[in-house]
């Protein structure tokens, strides 16, 4: 992991020290606070550049909901991803939190590792939607004449490729792609691929999931699966249907955010899609089947 700017909020110096010391293993320049409103001025600061936030919800004063608001309302923030760690886990608590931008809600008490794997993760995705980003801006111009499209994929060298492309049809290429990108990664690694939930977990904490996906893609009976997502756009809305070749999954239990989750390193890519990435989410049938779709009706 390169160097990044961390910022680090939490009213408790114990609590402070824990996550200097959680972290202390990775390449990280943390500045700490016990002060949100102090916090909040160190960010604003016209020549600041953190990478990452990890922020306390309970706090006197200026609380965490409070905080993570102000960061979300300011476009030189909205790429910087903010973990939210608290132990207030009721479930109407933790969908407040996500949507109000939070990237993760991590439940006190956690154990290093679980910090450790999201901190990892949110730096992880923050580089890829800024490289989505860059590629999405190319091709905005162009896309916006397609009417309609199928594009077939199956490894994660060619979901890379296609989401800025598929994003750029969009009014908000950033905020469209990360949805993209997780429904089309799902469609690979537990689509056609078989991944459990359990196995990717267990693949994400050891750093292997890459290399498991790439085994995969050439033993039987996984190697030539591709899974296909197909464009289509009129005056009202751009839709995008992914199919996969797999055996589907119960989805139901993934469209909104589980606290019982709170300590995995994945599972919450369909429910973040659903709340922030597209107008509607709709799975079919046995799951291997999605279609999610963007309005081009102007926002209220």
């Amino acid at each position: 992991m390169s160097q990044n700017h961390v910022l680090v909020v939490d009213d408790e110096a114990i609590n402070l020290m824990l996550i200097e010391d959680f972290l202390e293993q990775e390449k990280l320049a943390l500045e700490l606070f016990s002060d949100p409103l102090q916090a909040w001025q160190r960010l604003a600061e016209p020549n600041s550049d953190f990478s990452l936030v990890v922020l306390d919800r309970m706090m006197p004063g200026m609380d965490g909901m409070e905080l993570l608001r102000r960061i979300k309302a300011d476009r030189r923030f909205e790429d910087v991803p903010v973990i939210m760690q608290t132990a207030a886990s009721a479930p109407e608590q933790v969908r407040e939190g996500l949507e109000a931008g939070a990237y993760y809600y991590l439940t006190k008490p956690y154990a290093p590792e679980a910090l450790i794997s999201i901190v990892r993760a949110a730096l992880d995705d923050r580089r890829a939607r800024a490289s989505l980003r860059t590629r999405a801006a190319r091709l905005e111009e162009a896309q916006k004449l397609l009417l309609g499209a199928e594009y077939g994929f199956a490894t994660l060298e060619e979901v890379s490729c296609l989401v800025p492309v598929l994003a750029a049809l969009c009014p908000d290429p950033d905020r469209v792609a990360p949805g993209l990108s997780d429904l089309m990664l799902n469609a690979v690694e537990h689509g056609n691929l078989g991944i459990t939930y359990r196995e990717k977990s267990l693949l994400k904490w050891d750093g292997d999931w890459e290399a498991e996906i790439r085994r995969r893609l050439n033993i039987a009976p996984f190697s030539g699966r591709r899974a296909t997502i197909r464009v289509t756009r009129n005056s009202e809305a751009i839709s995008f249907r992914i199919t996969d070749e797999g055996e589907g999954f119960d989805w139901r239990k993934f469209l909104d955010f589980d606290p019982e989750r709170a300590f995995d390193p994945n599972g919450r890519g369909i429910a973040m899609a659903r709340l922030t990435s597209f107008s509607s989410l709709e799975y079919e049938g046995r799951g291997n089947v999605v279609t999610a779709s963007v309005s081009l009706s102007p926002r209220p």
